[in-house]
């Protein structure tokens, strides 16, 4: 079964050590032989929200947010990594996700968290699941936390601690079930 995931990454601030979790989930996607669409805010460039993609007229919505609504529209799941602003989501991501609302429905989400420190983001992981439910995206019940992300990967997004690799193949072994599970039920039909 072909699988097409738009993974979302977070952050814009400068010197971002986040992208390279984002990086290693992308390749890790990839090995899979899924098609990654990798969203970065800082190459999107979203406006603050003023208006979501389904207030537009057909047609008229600016260009990034229409790429966006092709991509979220064609994907069977979606992979969101997130760093932990205290406690909480990245505005950057937060305003992607609000973007959108039908574009999400009935599609799982993973969320991979990390953090500077010892949690790996899990408090934001939390939160996020949340957010991502109301979006009509749920969350599968693992998270994949990445605690001290500055040391845990290289630039290339190599992982450095031998823990990563068998959590996050368990990880994604996961997502790609719901993933397939529930393009299964969308070819079928949905309630609404």
């Amino acid at each position: 079964m072909d699988l097409r995931v738009a993974l979302i990454y977070g952050s814009v601030r400068t010197a971002r050590q986040g992208i390279k979790a984002a990086k290693y989930l992308k390749r890790k996607l990839g090995e899979r032989n899924y098609h990654v669409d990798f969203i970065d805010p800082l190459e999107y460039k979203l406006p603050l929200l003023d208006k979501m993609y389904k207030e537009y007229e057909p047609g008229h919505a600016p260009e990034n947010i229409q790429k966006l609504a092709d991509i979220f529209n064609a994907a069977d799941g979606f992979l969101v990594v997130t760093g932990e602003y205290n406690h909480s989501i990245p505005p950057a991501l937060k305003n992607i996700l609000d973007h959108f609302q039908s574009e999400y429905v009935f599609k799982p989400s993973a969320i991979a968290s990390y953090s500077a420190g010892m949690f790996g983001g899990m408090r934001v992981a939390v939160h996020l699941r949340a957010v991502l439910a109301e979006l009509g995206m749920p969350a599968i019940s693992s998270i994949q936390p990445f605690p001290r992300v500055q040391k845990s990967f290289d630039e290339e997004g190599s992982p450095q601690n031998e823990h990563i690799e068998p959590s996050t193949n368990r990880f994604l072994d996961e997502f790609e079930w719901y993933m397939k599970a529930l393009k299964r039920q969308r070819q079928e039909g949905t309630p609404f």
